[in-house]
């Protein structure tokens, strides 16, 4: 018989379960083979697992169940018999999965510390532009050679989100959102990777030109008058004069130049066309406009990294490069890195990272109460073929519980990975 707690909750016996029925097992993650806590039975063998966990009873969410509890039925004698989980196959990969969340996490602590380093060296570019432009020059070559050394081993690239807390240095961490996603998008373009070397020099300083514009202009929040705009968009200018200082190669002081110029003349400062654009300022320009969007001045202005592609997609297409949009929204994944999701399990995430071989198979950083938040699951959905991406939703529409648990970033941070030794799909 199907009981009901003081608290609302409505529980089933192990003889109860059956397809279709929502459950809860209020286990510790590693003490159950299954993925999530949290799920719809499918299956008479996730039944039968179930029914060995010990548990007296069950919790369940009648709301989401397709079928209410059955009539108490006996449980066969191999689920009350004593339950050896290293025999269990689902225990096994269970076992395999932890290690491999354990790998992973490794991973992501490399990224962080070189995502750290990285913003550090930026910061000493960005402070030494005018003093020492030869130290300058030598370090970002450094930084930008390394990034594409790294990108061109045969590899996929996983973008992953960082975390905020870099010191609130936003100007640097657009820079190197641009630099990054832009040599991205350039490889999967099958650009050489001298090509690439050099829309990263362009990609790194495509606003050096704002260090010439009063503070009251660049990171004024509300709209700039015409005046205003006018001498905002003279950056360019100052960026190409500034490059040249430092003795940048002319393609990169053409992305400098053109990285606000659009494909049908809308952009500026010169209101160029397609045919008068380099192909790195045309595939930096999709990347710059993707982390305005993403990273406004005024971070109530932001979109969601999902809301910023799509509406680049479905609004602006025409302003960009044909075929550097569509290979950016199939590196970035339809869900990018950042984008809070629903899965088709119910359960609710945030995208960590995305393989742009593979975009509709992002990492998820899933919410499951039962575990804690330092230790969150994360789900890579090429391993789970029962589980997708059912829809995008804003960070404000999380319950207040998940919000805090999944943390969505104030502001879009990425660095990346290369996994050495895996081929391109």
């Amino acid at each position: 018989m199907e009981s009901k707690s003081s608290a609302g909750e409505h529980y089933v016996t192990p003889g109860q379960l059956c397809v279709g029925l929502y459950v809860h097992l209020d286990l510790t993650w590693v003490n159950h083979p299954f993925t999530f806590s949290s799920f719809k039975i499918k299956s008479h063998e996730q039944i039968a697992t179930i029914q060995t966990l010990g548990l007296t009873r069950i919790r369940y969410s009648p709301a989401k169940s397709d079928e209410k509890p059955g009539p108490e039925s006996a449980i066969p004698m191999a689920a009350v018999a004593t339950h050896s989980p290293e025999s269990d196959l689902a225990y096994q990969a269970k076992r395999e999965r932890l290690e491999k969340l354990t790998l992973q996490r490794t991973k992501v602590a490399s990224c962080e510390r070189e995502f750290l380093s990285t913003t550090r060296i930026i910061k000493s570019i960005n402070q030494n532009l005018f003093s020492r432009p030869d130290e300058v020059r030598a370090q970002a070559n450094t930084l930008v050679s390394g990034m594409a050394d790294s990108m061109m081993v045969d590899a996929d690239i996983a973008i992953q989100l960082m975390a905020d807390k870099v010191g609130g240095e936003d100007v640097y961490l657009h820079s190197l959102n641009v630099t990054l996603l832009s040599m991205m998008l350039a490889k999967e373009m099958k650009a050489p990777i001298e090509a690439i070397k050099l829309l990263g020099m362009g990609a790194l300083f495509h606003d050096a030109g704002d260090a010439e514009i009063p503070e009251r202009i660049t990171r004024k929040m509300e709209a700039l008058t015409r005046n205003e705009l006018a001498l905002l968009q003279q950056h360019c200018g100052h960026g190409v004069d500034i490059g040249k200082k430092l003795g940048l190669p002319p393609e990169a002081l053409l992305v400098i130049a053109q990285h606000h110029e659009r494909v049908d003349g809308s952009g500026y400062p010169l209101k160029m066309q397609a045919a008068q654009l380099s192909l790195l300022s045309r595939i930096v320009a999709v990347v710059n406009a993707y982390d305005e969007l993403c990273n406004p001045v005024n971070p109530a202005k932001a979109m969601t990294p999902h809301e910023a592609l799509s509406t680049m997609y479905a609004q602006q297409r025409s302003q960009f490069d044909p075929l550097a949009m569509t290979t950016f929204v199939r590196c970035m994944g339809v869900y990018p890195p950042g984008t809070i999701v629903v899965l088709s399990n119910g359960a609710l995430g945030l995208v960590a990272s995305v393989n742009s071989t593979r975009p509709l198979k992002p990492t998820i950083l899933v919410y499951d109460p039962a575990v804690p938040k330092e230790e969150a699951i994360l789900v890579d959905l090429e391993q789970e073929p029962d589980v997708v991406v059912s829809r995008a939703i804003k960070p404000q529409q999380l319950p207040q519980a998940a919000h805090d648990y999944l943390s969505p970033r104030k502001r879009m941070s990425y660095h990346f990975h290369a996994e050495p030794g895996k081929a391109h799909a």
